[in-house]
Order: structure tokens, then sequence, then C-alpha cells
């Protein structure tokens, strides 16, 4: 019973089939190309929001209490706690959530340049730790990645309002609101525009704007690759130019204290701008169309770490000495904000067209990263053929992506679901934990095959990948914990019903 559950696919295999002439996808990354699309996925809306919350922190009642975060829960069993904010040392949690995704980093670069293929974290756990584990980890990133997607569609669309309102135009409101809205929605009067519950409505820039980069997908990797360098470029450049300009009106006495909640602080700061970093791995789901992956794979990975962290250090260190750090508490895009307190108009413009851009170029690697990890699994027989199709002039994987995009196009227009944005972070953190226990489990399995790039310190990078995942889980809440479970059940469920019937190693002699 175990043994076709925990069957490996052998790496040979994994590279044979992936040169199947039906099947084989345009080969024309280069790193440049590569570290491009990783600082596209990363730096998205995530330092434009989800920073205030990490500085200024989080506070809330015991009825709220599956929305703790499960550590402090297991921990305090108090009748009223919170998750305190790092305050200026929101610079360290930086920091020290970089060093934690550096150790991932480097166990997805090793297995990344030995198994050169689509599908990512899937790919190398069907090598490493069996078809179950690896469908879990595949399920686990279709969650991540349409989630995420989500909640950033629907930021962009937001976003969008945010600038016609700059421009003074007012638009109808029944075609940017989603059709459910669980809270309602009101005005900055606080006068009601709709009640809690379902309306005529339906968030069309949400929907458009992930259709449009499904188009592009399709067209083919080299168009969305060349697409997304300008997007990467325009929101580099925004970022330096609020980094340059708001620097000259920065008080040094907003330091002080520098670590006002001290290290637990830090701590459960780093644990909420995990979300800002997710993406990096996603260069590793185009590795099969990548000229040169043993080379290019490593270095596109690790130079979009060492980027991003350095402009989301400097935009915390400006961001902090601008206003005191309390004045962020529950502020939804303190950035822009922020400037629109110091009346810099025309620096808050750049900004929020950078944060838009931003939004599109994450949207348009996480929904290449998806479609890829739907075609690797239909390859494999865990999904139906027709997701594994590839289009016979674009050299794309056609049907997978049109899929992807109405997955998460749809949902984004009629729901609102910003609040569900953290089942990225723990899906994102358990795939990180399971791809650094296969580099572990292949280097004892298979220690003389090639590794052309190899992570140093002999286990210290996988061992420190599983510890700090596992502590970062910990800091997110229960709530996202009992989604997690439920999504993964409904996905064993399918693969009980119709994956583990449909695999293409089922048939294999074990």
């Amino acid at each position: 019973m175990a043994s076709p559950l925990f069957r490996v696919k052998d790496i040979d295999r994994l590279k044979a089939d992936a040169e199947c002439a039906e099947r084989r996808l345009s080969k024309s990354l280069g790193w440049v190309s590569l570290t491009s699309l990783g600082i596209g996925a990363v730096i998205g809306s995530g330092i434009f929001t989800v920073i205030g919350t990490a500085i200024s922190g989080e506070k809330f009642e015991a009825s709220s209490i599956l929305n703790a975060p499960l550590l402090e829960y297991l921990i305090h069993h108090s009748a009223s706690f919170g998750r305190p904010g790092a305050g200026p040392a929101i610079a360290l949690s930086f920091l020290l959530v970089a060093l934690a995704c550096a150790f991932a980093a480097l166990c997805y670069a090793e297995l990344a340049a030995m198994i050169p293929i689509a599908g990512s974290a899937y790919t190398y756990t069907y090598a490493t730790l069996g078809e179950l584990v690896a469908w879990i980890i595949g399920w686990d990133l279709i969650l991540e990645y349409a989630v995420s997607n989500m909640a950033v569609s629907v930021g962009f669309s937001a976003h969008l309002v945010g600038l016609l309102d700059w421009f003074g135009i007012e638009p109808d409101l029944r075609w940017i609101t989603p059709a459910y809205l669980p809270a309602g929605l009101s005005d900055l009067q606080n006068n009601t525009l709709y009640p809690p519950g379902w309306h005529f409505g339906f968030n069309v820039p949400a929907f458009l704007v992930v259709m449009l980069l499904t188009f592009v997908l399709v067209r083919g990797i080299r168009e969305s690759a060349r697409t997304n360098n300008i997007m990467v470029l325009l929101k580099v450049a925004a970022i330096l130019v609020f980094v340059g300009c708001a620097a000259g009106y920065v008080h040094p006495d907003n330091w002080h204290p520098f670590a006002p909640n001290g290290w637990g602080g830090v701590l459960t700061g780093g644990s909420v701008i995990f979300f800002t970093y997710i993406g990096f791995d996603s260069v590793s789901t185009a590795a099969e169309e990548c000229r040169n992956p043993q080379r290019d794979l490593p270095i596109g990975i690790i130079a979009t770490l060492g980027v991003c962290t350095v402009l989301y250090i400097a935009v915390a260190v400006v961001l902090t000495g601008l206003v005191p750090w309390q004045s962020l508490l529950d502020d939804a895009a303190p950035v822009v904000n922020t400037l629109k307190k110091l009346h810099l108009d025309g620096v808050r413009l750049v900004v929020l067209l950078g944060a838009l851009v931003g939004m599109v170029s994450s949207l348009l690697v996480f929904q290449l990263g998806q479609a890829r990890v739907w075609f690797a699994m239909s390859r494999d027989g865990l999904l139906p053929r027709v997701f594994g199709r590839v289009h016979p002039r674009f050299r794309t994987p056609d049907f997978s992506t049109w899929a992807a995009g109405f997955a998460v196009g749809i949902p984004a227009g009629l729901l609102d679901i910003g609040t569900l944005a953290d089942l990225s972070n723990i899906g994102t953190l358990f795939a990180f934990a399971l791809v650094a226990a296969g580099v572990l489990i292949l280097r004892y399995r298979e220690p003389d095959r090639p590794r052309p790039f190899r992570a140093p310190g002999g286990p210290l990078a996988p061992v420190a990948t599983i510890l700090t995942c596992v502590l970062l889980m910990m800091g997110l809440s229960i709530t996202n914990w009992l989604r997690f479970f439920a999504w993964l059940v409904l996905g064993l469920g399918i693969y009980f019903g119709y994956g583990r019937r449909r695999s293409m190693l089922n048939a294999e002699p074990g």
C-alpha cells in the first residue's frame, strides 16, 4: 500500500519526459530574465501594504482567538493579547527573514540546477519524497499562487481607483466592487454604501488584468519576460524615487526607541513581512524554459533575494524615519498615505504608479508559475492530460494558462478575498521545508550525482530552512492553519479519487 504512494520519479526520467517533442517548452530565458522574473514576483503589493502592520503590530481580544498566532495562543492563553509591532526595527525583521529565505534559496538553487524541470517544489519532491508528498506540494502551490494572485488583483483594482481619484475621476462602484462583501462597504465619512453580504457587482479591473496577462503568457515566454522586464524597471525606479525624495524629510527622532517591543516585535514582524518575500522560488518554475539552467537558475534565485532585500530595507528605514511608527497602525497603504500626509503629491503619484506596475508584474510571474505546476502534474498523470497540452505555435502550456487565468480572475471579480493572503505564507513555508528535506534525502540517496550548484555548509542550509520555516509557521494564525488543513484534505480526496489511479508510475513495477 505504501510503496505506490511514496514511489519517486527518477531524475533521468524527469529530464527525458521534458525533452519529449510533443510537450517540450521553448528555451529562451537567461539569468537576467530569470532575475527579472524573480524581482517581478517578489516586489508586488506587499512592500506597499503589509509593512504598516509589521511596524505597528495588531491588537485583538480573546473573542478573536482564531486570528491569534498559534505560538502565542499555545504559550499565553491570556484573555487579551496581540501581535507586537517591530517599530523601526522592522529593518532587522527584513534582514532576518532574508537570511531565513537565503537558506531556502540555496536549497532551491541546488535542486533547480540538478532538476531543471517545470514544476518547482512539486517536481523536486516527486524526485525525492515520493508521489503522495509531491501531490500535496503541487496542490499546496496551486493554493499559494491562486490565492496570492486573487488578493493582488483585488489590490490592483483598489489602487487603480486611487489613481483615478488622484485625477478627480469617480468610477461606478458596481464595476469595481466585489459581489460579496462580508463586512459591507463604507465611504471615508463612514456612510454605508453596501451592507454586508451579496449584492449586484463585479470587480471588472481585477478580472480584466488577470485575463490580459493570461493572453500575454499564452503568446510566449519570451514576450512575457520582455513585458515583465519593463515593469520591473518601472517599479524599481518608483521605489528609488521614494527612497531618494523622502529621505530628505526623515526625522532621526522617529527611530527612537529602535525596537520598542524587543525581539518579540522583531520576530512577529518578520512573520508578517514574510509575505513580501514570496516569489523568489517562482524562478524555478521556469527552469524548463531556461537556456543554461545549471548556471542561470542559481544566479537568478540568489540575485533576486539580494536585490529585493536591499530595496526592502531602504524603504523600511526611510518610512519609519518619516513618521512615528505608532501612526502606521491599521494603515493598509502606509507608503502612499505617509506621502499624502507630507504633501508630496508628485512622489505619491510615482509610488502609486509603481505599486500598480508592481502588482501587474507579480500577477504575471505567479500566473506563469501556477500554469507550469498544473502542466507538470498533468504530464505525470495526476491531473487530466489536457492540462499538459502545449500550443503548437507558441510552445506554451496554453490550456493550463487559460484555466489558471479563469480560476483566479472570476473569484477575484466576485469575492473580497484579501483576508486570505496569509494562506500564501503558510503554503510557501510548508513547501520550503519539504524542498529542504528533499535536499537532505537526495544527498544521502544519490551522493555521486553531479551537482552544478551545491548549497555550502553541508547540512546547514537545509536544516536551517526547516527550523526557520517551522518557527515562522507557528507565528501564523490558527484560522490559517485550519483553512490550510481543509485545503489539503480536499486535495487528498482528488488524489485518491483520480490522480493515484491515473499516475504515469501507477502501472510500472515497483
